[in-house]
């Protein structure tokens, strides 16, 4: 499908090329209007959630409580008018919790018959409240609707409605009673952001927002229908042959064994990032580059994308554990090497 929308683009005039790309920035644009009047800073972070939902990918958020993880996941469910489940990962949380079950359904004749009762899971928007606080075989139960966005119970698989979208939140701060999540779940998030704290005139914003007597009323801006219009848009656009490779390079570069590796790099990553990763990179890409109003794809949109792709798929070393060298230097150090070392390869 991505193929043939791909040809039509080619195949379209300049003033409906034109139109279709500003069709897509004057919905997204109102998505991340109405998400603001509820949401004080953090449009860095919120546009990198909707870039997500676009593209398809899932999102893990990082921040100590009471930045408002939680209220940023509702108010997108409001404004998108999509189904929404939130699910309160906790250490006794069972997979059949989240998945679902078969139950047995006794007729008025005595007959028995297995019938599948649906979990949270089965909605559009899923949030995944502190999942590191479950243990790993329940936040395993995720994995496949992450990636495949089906569910198998029983031996029989049901598969989930699009869009399909997995917030995850977690608290960085308290690790009593928490279980880190694997690398493998960890590569299905297609970006993890951090939520700091506000400013002071952040903070004086919100405490006029939430004083008033009446609270900011959100609108349904879009569907799930405009949303998938707006996804097979963004895979079709076209990425040319040196971008591909600046983004394998940058992947690349964080394996501490590779030719393309910093010295930074080797010293400080223990394991890098997968091919998953550049797949990432171009689907963020991709977005950046409309939202310019481009349907070219160049380094800078990799870039952009660098901090939030790749910084929970890479695992450092003890020594920049103990130098306390952080994930985010370590990839602008990546993106400061890959530069040098695009040069020479495109030269």
């Amino acid at each position: 499908m991505a193929s043939e929308v791909k040809k039509g683009l080619m195949e379209l005039s300049e003033e409906e090329l034109r139109g279709r790309i500003e069709g897509f920035r004057g919905d997204f644009a109102k998505m991340r209007a109405e998400v603001g009047k509820m949401i004080v800073g953090y449009d860095e972070q919120v546009e990198k959630v909707l870039i997500a939902l676009v593209v398809g990918g899932n999102v893990l958020l990082e921040s100590v409580p009471g930045l408002g993880k939680t209220q940023l996941v509702s108010t997108l469910s409001r404004v998108l008018a999509l189904d929404f489940r939130r699910v309160q990962f906790t250490p006794d949380l069972m997979p059949a919790d989240i998945i679902g079950t078969n139950v047995v359904d006794e007729d008025e004749g005595g007959g028995r018959a297995l019938h599948f009762q649906r979990g949270p899971l089965f909605t559009h928007l899923l949030l995944a409240d502190e999942i590191n606080r479950a243990t790993p075989r329940t936040q395993s139960a995720l994995l496949e609707a992450m990636e495949e966005h089906t569910v198998t119970v029983g031996g029989v698989t049901y598969v989930l409605e699009e869009p399909f979208f997995v917030m995850a939140t977690q608290n960085p701060v308290e690790q009593a009673g928490t279980y880190p999540l694997p690398a493998a779940q960890l590569d299905k998030f297609l970006f993890k952001l951090l939520l700091g704290y506000p400013s002071g005139d952040e903070l004086d914003e919100i405490v006029q927002r939430t004083t008033v007597d009446k609270p900011p009323v959100l609108e349904r801006v879009t569907d799930r229908e405009k949303i998938l219009s707006m996804r097979e848009l963004a895979r079709a656009v076209p990425v040319a042959g040196h971008v591909e490779r600046y983004a394998a390079l940058l992947v690349s570069a964080t394996h501490p064994e590779s030719e393309h590796a910093t010295e930074m790099g080797r010293r400080c990553i223990r394991l890098g990032a997968s091919p998953r990763g550049v797949l990432a990179l171009l689907a963020g890409a991709r977005v950046r580059a409309l939202l310019d109003g481009r349907v070219q794809v160049s380094t800078d949109d990799v870039k952009e994308m660098a901090a939030a792709t790749l910084r929970h798929r890479i695992v450092r070393s003890f020594e920049a554990e103990s130098d306390e060298i952080g994930v985010e230097r370590i990839v602008e150090d990546l993106i400061a090497g890959v530069a040098v070392d695009a040069e020479a390869v495109f030269a």
